[in-house]
């Protein structure tokens, strides 16, 4: 029975997986899912699967609404009565592990899976055991092979009878599982986050950097054991605030795109060294920017200080009413043919499953 329940688990399994692989790009724009994230699962409300369960009646299936009725009657009235008795559309929410989510995503996307950058790995420390010794806990004795440290010692010394076998021990004869350190290698990554909060970016351009860093998040958490997240705000200055402010705060002023790009340098020379982290920075913004001057400056911040220590710069453009958009066009310009550079526009929520696609691709 509990063989039979496992199998149909399983089968319920692939079919959420098969309903999420169709619907991949409208629950990438799903804003809601974002307030019912957990640390490890997320609850997705799936339509159209229907646990299999008994229905009585006849078999009847004609009838309109409440009544009777055959097809091509008309149906009348205005549209104001008591509530229905007929089923709705049935909507099951189910927990999926984020894990699974960016397997999937990476499926779909056909996304390769990351290869950690030259050497930057670092080391974590484990326990294991991987022998015995005679002194230990006795929750960790060994029971056999004291149990045959005791047989043997007692078939060598004439105490041992086979018509009525009794094993006694003795100290010497204990066994304890015994363990070492060792080190297990474990690839690490840091993203940093930086976007314009300029009055430029209202309220819909922060929906869109913030879906798209949620499942950036779920892709990189995939590939690696360990990571960290890094937020950076900037207007004509830039600052270094927690997750929540990332995607609340707004401010008003202008642009200076190169302060984010100097705080981000700083945060990898103090706490990021190249031999022992993966780096990646987003930026997002609408492209506008103080001056054509500056956006250079940016360039060549990148090109001299920043790129040769990350794996991957990804630079988001969303649309916006009020800013110029030429900051992409800058970047295509002074950084074009660098592979750790890609640039995405996104437009609208259905621009972000491209945008993914965009930065991934390579499988950086």
């Amino acid at each position: 029975m509990a063989l039979q329940i496992d199998k149909d688990h399983q089968r319920f399994r692939r079919i959420v997986k098969g309903k999420i692989r169709e619907d991949l790009r409208k629950f990438l724009t799903r804003s809601e899912l974002l307030g019912r994230e957990g640390r490890k699962y997320i609850s997705i409300p799936i339509r159209g699967i229907d646990i299999p369960h008994f229905r009585y009646g006849d078999n009847n299936d004609s009838g309109v609404g409440r009544g009777e009725g055959n097809a091509g009657d008309e149906v009348s009235g205005d549209g104001v009565g008591p509530g229905g008795e007929q089923e709705g559309q049935h909507v099951l929410e189910v927990e999926v592990g984020l894990d699974e989510l960016a397997e999937i995503l990476g499926e779909e996307l056909k996304l390769p899976r990351i290869q950690p950058k030259g050497k930057h790995r670092i080391t974590a420390e484990r326990d294991r055991y991987s022998g015995v010794r005679q002194s230990g806990p006795e929750s960790l004795r060994h029971f056999k092979r004291t149990f045959r440290r005791a047989l043997r010692r007692q078939i060598m010394s004439g105490l041992y009878n086979p018509d009525a076998p009794r094993i006694i021990f003795e100290r010497r004869d204990k066994m304890y599982r015994s363990w070492k350190t060792i080190l297990n290698p474990q690839s690490n990554a840091v993203i940093i986050y930086m976007m314009d909060v300029s009055g430029s970016m209202g309220d819909e351009q922060k929906e869109l950097v913030r879906l798209e860093a949620f499942w950036i998040d779920a892709w990189l958490r995939k590939n690696y054991q360990g990571i960290e997240s890094r937020y950076i705000v900037h207007d004509v200055r830039a600052g270094e605030v927690d997750r929540e402010t990332f995607f609340r705060i707004r401010e008003d002023g202008g642009t200076r795109i190169s302060s984010a790009f100097r705080l981000a340098r700083e945060l990898i020379t103090n706490h990021y060294a190249p031999s022992e982290w993966n780096i990646y920075l987003f930026h997002f913004s609408d492209g506008d920017n103080s001056s054509e001057s500056d956006s250079r400056e940016c360039c060549a911040l990148m090109r001299e200080h920043l790129l040769p220590e990350l794996n991957l710069f990804g630079y988001c453009q969303v649309a916006s009413a009020y800013g110029s958009g030429n900051f992409i066009n800058v970047i295509h310009e002074h950084l074009s043919g660098i592979d750790a550079v890609l640039t995405s526009r996104v437009n609208t929520k259905d621009d972000i499953y491209d945008s993914i696609k965009t930065f991934f691709s390579a499988g950086r």
